[in-house]
């Protein structure tokens, strides 16, 4: 069974920064892209980000370019999701996700088959 953990999430003042973190076990990490992505109340869940297998790729939505920054840590088993310059509408909860290596890059949302549980995080203006 595939396990991905998030943490990291909390409340932060605008124009702030958190780092969210998602653990997967070896197997499931080395064989996949990994991405963020997030939902706020009442709306879709949304991509942010995604990480090739080697992180040598990166791919962003438009609302986080410049500011949030996907990486990986292939020794741990864990990606990395740096957040800066955060804004009230980045306030969501926040998933990673898998989507195997076989998939075209940039996977497609619909690609991802795995997720975490979520993390939330809170953004005050």
């Amino acid at each position: 069974q595939v396990q991905l953990v998030e943490s990291g999430g909390g409340l932060v003042q605008a124009g702030g920064s958190l780092r969210l973190s998602c653990a997967a076990s070896e197997r499931t990490f080395r064989n996949s892209y990994m991405g963020w992505f997030r939902q706020a109340p009442g709306e879709e869940r949304d991509f942010v980000a995604a990480i090739s297998l080697r992180g040598l790729a990166t791919y962003y939505a438009d609302s986080v370019k410049g500011r949030f920054t996907v990486s990986r840590d292939n020794t741990k088993n864990t990606v990395y999701l740096q957040m800066n310059s955060l804004k009230p509408e980045d306030t969501a909860v926040y998933y990673c996700a898998t989507a195997d290596r076989s998939k075209a890059w940039p996977p497609g949302k619909s690609e991802f088959a795995y997720w975490g549980q979520g993390t939330q995080v809170t953004v005050s203006s």
